[in-house]
């Protein structure tokens, strides 16, 4: 995996958390899963062998893909963040211009760190992608599956 992943300090301690605890814990809950359904017998049909197999290897894939991200990673640090434009880690303040009373507030993560409900969105989104290069004043046009949305962006600020 050559691309870069960006990550906050936060985001990199998580995800090198959760790679620990699927490398020592789960892995080895699985294993005693396995163990478990070994010593009922017959393999060819036994559906609880079958389940703890698939959880296994649905392990090792994640734990795969989070040693490919994590080597790739590059921790960004918050001080260093511009706020002229918009970029990756810069949060955005924006009217929404079709309901000129809503302003809507998002932070411009990485797609491994991008969490609706805490409002940080990915770069790769179509809001994401619509939003980055911009600067306080302009307004955007972006399409999205419901239609489309008219911003205005009213401060870039870093939290």
């Amino acid at each position: 995996m050559s691309d870069r992943i960006y990550l906050t300090k936060d985001g990199y301690n998580r995800m090198r958390d959760e790679l620990g605890r699927l490398k020592t814990d789960v892995r080895r809950e699985v294993l005693e899963k396995i163990a478990e359904a070994r010593s009922h017998g017959d393999l060819s049909e036994n559906a609880e062998y079958d389940a703890a197999r698939e959880e296994q290897s649905q392990v090792e894939a994640r734990i795969n893909e989070l040693e490919n991200k994590l080597a790739s990673a590059s921790i960004l640090d918050p001080r260093q963040i511009r706020t002229d434009k918009v970029y990756i880690l810069t949060s955005v303040r924006l009217k929404n211009l079709d309901a000129p009373d809503e302003v809507i507030e998002y932070t411009l993560v990485s797609s491994e760190e991008a969490d609706t409900d805490q409002g940080k969105i990915s770069v790769r989104s179509p809001v994401g992608r619509s939003l980055i290069g911009k600067a306080v004043g302009e307004k955007v046009e972006i399409q999205v599956p419901k239609g489309t949305l008219h911003y205005e962006i009213l401060e870039i600020f870093v939290k």
